[in-house]
């Protein structure tokens, strides 16, 4: 399995609601791409408070990289991210993303 993970920054001036509305979006690709497993989204309730501004994040759990990769070419997750850099703090300076590979 492989957990993709995404971290970030939005802008200030974007509302709860919005990114709420952009995390629909992102779970409506779950029904278009095979091999993704689960998504998680939202916004960090942490007690340690070290997000350094990296308030919103996903993940993304596929079953092996050719989902991942399926993922990353399909139009919706292309559309989306470019809403995702659009509302980010410096475009996709405010947006961190890792792939680790997982045990299933």
């Amino acid at each position: 399995m492989i957990t993709h993970i995404v971290l970030i920054k939005f802008q200030p001036t974007v509302s709860e609601d919005t990114i709420r509305d952009l995390f629909q979006e992102l779970r409506t690709i779950r029904d278009q791409v095979p091999g993704i497993v689960d998504i998680t989204s939202g916004r960090s309730e942490s007690p340690e408070k070290i997000e350094r501004g990296y308030m919103h994040g996903f993940v993304v759990d596929f079953e092996d990289w050719d989902a991942l990769e399926r993922y990353q070419t399909h139009p919706d997750h292309k559309a989306l991210g470019a809403k995702l850099v659009a509302h980010a703090i410096g475009g996709l300076d405010g947006i961190l993303v890792l792939d680790i590979p997982t045990a299933a």
